[in-house]
């Protein structure tokens, strides 16, 4: 496996300016305009051949053809952030009031760049095409992976790669595995309709606040005792609201949440025992209520000939690196929509402290280790010329 180190690391600042200039100027999803403007410029000002205001306006794809026959590989960032508060002290922190990248796509967008500007600066050693994938819209459903393909993202290409720096891993990590990989991150949402009253007469309202405090209760026996514990799932309420005053009893309330599941199956009894816990609870207090449950993308499952590739890519390239085995991770992830067109991975490199103290991603403080961008931008390199090889068709 041959990677031209000398010119990765020539580009090595550039990456961390591209990243930290992202991640000063964050843009949330479908609303990356300038963020997608900034990669356009960068890719056309290189000579490639360029598509802008894709996936409803902001998504980017470029393509490069080499000067030796082999496959067409795509590479996929995404580059949209989330509405989080930075509360970092660093001099890159963002200076957009409650947004942040706040899960390293700003560093995604800066690997991909680097891995283009690499190709356009050894265009004539390049066997096949590479094609350059900068999708928005990855924090919020539907996801913009499904626009990106409608507008022809995946169209002749033979197989596809995208990495994630992941901070629960130390740096150099390089990690994933065959087959599922990734959940299903679906949502929902519960209105509670109850009767407004007096705090000191309760006996004449229907208290929606109480109603609500003993639901996100009783959601969570959901997956401890009607879930096999040999599956895998997970109900997580993330926003309860309710209230007016402190002497008002609330008519209404608001719940709702993530499920995460590997399967139809148990993606199936989830939503099912939801909708029965929402009613029982309801009809137990005495309100009414509407439910709603929102199917997010597909399971990321990772071909395996494409995860042997991987692990193969990253001992040849990091011999002194651990290449892990990952297991299953409950966060979601609309790659997988291009894995169920084309055959491909994802996987993870360690962008964490060695300590384990690194913030979590979706977190006010994340951050990463900037060096993970070399070995990312490095993997996904060798791992599309290994790939594009015409021996590697199957």
């Amino acid at each position: 496996m041959i990677v031209n180190d000398e010119t990765l690391q020539s580009l090595c600042s550039d990456m961390v300016n591209w990243r930290r200039h992202l991640h000063r100027h964050p843009e949330l999803s479908f609303k990356e305009y300038e963020t997608s403007r900034f990669i356009a410029d960068l890719l056309e000002s290189w000579g490639l051949e360029v598509r802008r205001g894709l996936a409803g306006g902001t998504g980017v794809m470029a393509k490069l053809t080499g000067g030796r026959p082999g496959r067409t590989i795509a590479l996929r960032a995404d580059i949209d952030a989330l509405p989080i508060e930075d509360e970092k002290s660093t001099e890159y922190k963002s200076t957009v009031q409650g947004v942040m990248h706040a899960c390293g796509h700003d560093a995604h967008t800066a690997q991909l760049l680097a891995a283009a500007r690499y190709y356009t600066l050894h265009r004539e050693e390049t066997a096949g095409t590479r094609v350059f994938i900068f999708q928005p819209g990855e924090e919020f459903l539907p996801g913009g992976a499904v626009g990106m393909i409608a507008d022809g993202a995946l169209e002749g290409v033979d197989a596809i790669y995208g990495v994630h720096v992941w901070s629960p891993f130390p740096a150099g990590v390089i990690a994933t595995r065959p087959g599922p990989f990734m959940a299903c991150p679906d949502e929902f949402e519960v209105e509670i309709i109850g009767r407004g009253g007096h705090a000191g007469l309760p006996h004449q309202a229907v208290d929606a606040l109480m109603t609500g405090a003993a639901l996100v209760n009783a959601l969570q026996t959901i997956v401890s005792r009607s879930v096999n514990p040999l599956d895998s799932a997970v109900v997580s309420v993330g926003q309860l609201h309710s209230g007016t005053a402190r002497n008002v009893i609330a008519e209404r309330c608001s719940v709702s949440g993530t499920v995460r599941t590997f399967t139809p199956e148990v993606r199936a009894l989830v939503r099912r025992r939801m909708e029965e816990v929402v009613r029982h609870t309801c009809e137990t207090h005495g309100a009414e209520y509407r439910f709603q449950f929102f199917e997010g993308y597909p399971p990321v499952v990772n071909d395996d000939h494409e995860a042997k590739r991987v692990f193969s890519v990253a001992a040849s390239l990091f011999p002194e690196a651990e290449v892990r085995l990952a297991d299953p991770i409950m966060a979601g992830e609309d790659f997988s929509y291009y894995l169920e067109q084309k055959p491909g991975c994802f996987f993870m490199v360690g962008a964490g402290r060695d300590d384990g103290t690194s913030a979590p991603h979706h977190h006010p403080k994340f951050d990463i280790d900037e060096q993970a961008m070399l070995v990312a931008a490095r993997m996904l390199i060798g791992v599309a010329d290994d790939s594009a090889s015409l021996s590697a068709a199957r």
